[in-house]
């Protein structure tokens, strides 16, 4: 039992043969694992072609590493070989079962993130450049339980106290040190833990793989389905239009008529608002070529605003890149309030159709027209001067209709997806003591 007035130390949910093992262990970082030196390696001295070293480097950890490392699996850039490794110690270099933290961050979710070394697959592979390498002193924990472990909200919470800093977050050595680390003393429940996350893992990457996929097929399609740069004719028809003859070629302003949205202040936005909104930055991150629901809300008078009619297509009349700016989707609800810095072209074109075009076929197009330095600027003067290709409504419909159904797949495994991370983080919040002691 745990000393007086502390909670027994475990999770809330333990495998049915691990029920009665007892509490589990707990020992500080700095008494399960040692430091080994790191190296300070940038992006400049680094490359994915040639090499005998590999290297982690602290942004890698962040966007894309697993948190379980299998080297065969992880694209890993080389260190050049004109640098020396001379100098570096053997002890230096990783063995599977270490850890490696990224040591700062933009983000305090991801201060400390962490990766275990499970398999190197006999390649040398040296930590870099913002990172704390620690390896274990004894073994008491089985590979391939550290990366779950420490991605626990128990250990979390901790390394998230311990940071330091206020635009760059950092954590030191010695911070890190100090958090405590619970596990089970019995390696097989260790053992059957990992599995069980793994398990949930490999389906998580097998669904990414298949969202992947039919990102990739969208993409080839679209070029496909659309007149390539100086062309009239698709190189992909459908039977019914393969003798419909060349597409009719127009300036945009010959077939549309534009308008721009009206500002509306982020602090008129609230949650039950009576009128649906869109402001231009959420074009950016929240919305794909056809838009039903939207996510922001005002009560403001809709006479004093701008409306949208359905098969509206918007594109944002301002941004931070030119590819922030060939960004188009149509609208297809009436009335709702369009906000400023949005490019609204209203036609008989369309609109869902419209806007796969104008994303693919004309995405360079449309960047090119963009003025502007530190933020880019999209004009109604200048999408008049826009060439555009364009089938019969038929074609047009069809080819639409083709698209959204490949989103709606898209979609659908996207939710997939996050439903399995929710389940994945339920499980763990379960299978982890909290940080008090008790279970999550």
């Amino acid at each position: 039992m745990s000393a007086k007035g502390k909670k027994p130390l475990v999770p809330r949910l333990r495998f049915a043969e691990f029920r009665d093992a007892g509490e589990w262990s707990n020992s500080s970082l700095e008494e399960l694992y040692s430091f080994k030196a790191t190296n300070s390696f940038s992006r400049e001295q680094l490359n994915y072609e040639i090499g005998e070293v590999k290297n982690i480097h602290y942004g890698d950890i962040h966007t894309k590493f697993s948190t379980s490392f299998y080297i065969k699996e992880e694209s890993v850039p080389y260190i050049n070989p004109t640098e020396s490794l001379e100098k570096k110690k053997h002890d230096c270099y990783c063995e599977e079962g270490d850890m490696i933290f990224a040591d700062a961050s933009e983000d305090l979710n991801n201060v400390g993130k962490s990766i275990e070394i499970v398999s190197l697959n006999n390649e040398k592979l040296l930590s870099g450049l913002h990172t704390l390498l620690v390896r274990q002193k004894k073994s008491r924990l089985v590979i391939g339980f550290g990366g779950y472990l420490f991605e626990s909200s128990r250990i979390r919470t901790q390394i998230k106290r311990e940071s330091q800093g206020a635009k760059v977050l950092g954590i030191s050595a010695a911070r890190i040190s100090r958090i405590d680390i619970a596990f089970p003393i019995n390696k097989k429940e260790q053992q059957k833990i990992a599995a069980c996350l793994t398990a949930l893992d490999d389906l998580i990457g097998a669904a990414t793989g298949r969202l992947d996929a039919l990102k990739q097929h969208k993409q080839g399609l679209m070029q496909q389905l659309f007149p390539a740069e100086g062309e009239t004719v698709p190189r992909l028809r459908f039977a019914e239009f393969r003798d419909a003859g060349e597409w009719e070629e127009k300036r945009l302003e010959q077939v549309a008529i534009f308008l721009k949205g009206k500002g509306i202040a982020k602090s008129d936005m609230v949650p039950n608002g009576s009128v649906p909104c869109i402001r231009y930055g959420e074009l950016y991150t929240d919305y794909q070529e056809s838009i039903t629901k939207v996510k922001s809300f005002v009560n403001l008078d809709p006479g004093n605003l701008v409306l949208s009619r359905i098969n509206d297509v918007i594109i944002p009349a301002s941004g931070e890149t030119e590819e922030d700016i060939a960004t188009a989707s149509c609208v297809l609800r009436n009335d709702i309030a369009l906000g400023g810095d949005i490019n609204i072209i209203r036609s008989r074109i369309h609109g869902v159709f419209f806007s796969y075009y104008l994303n693919s076929a004309k995405r360079k197009d449309i960047a090119r027209l963009a003025q502007g330095i530190s933020v880019v600027h999209l004009y109604p003067s200048q999408l008049k001067k826009l060439i555009i290709s364009i089938p019969k409504k038929s074609e047009q419909q069809k080819i639409a209709a083709c698209l959204t159904a490949l989103d709606d797949l898209i979609s659908a495994q996207t939710q997939k997806i996050a439903k399995l991370k929710t389940h994945k983080r339920g499980l763990m919040q379960q299978l982890f003591p909290a940080v008090d002691g008790t279970h999550q």
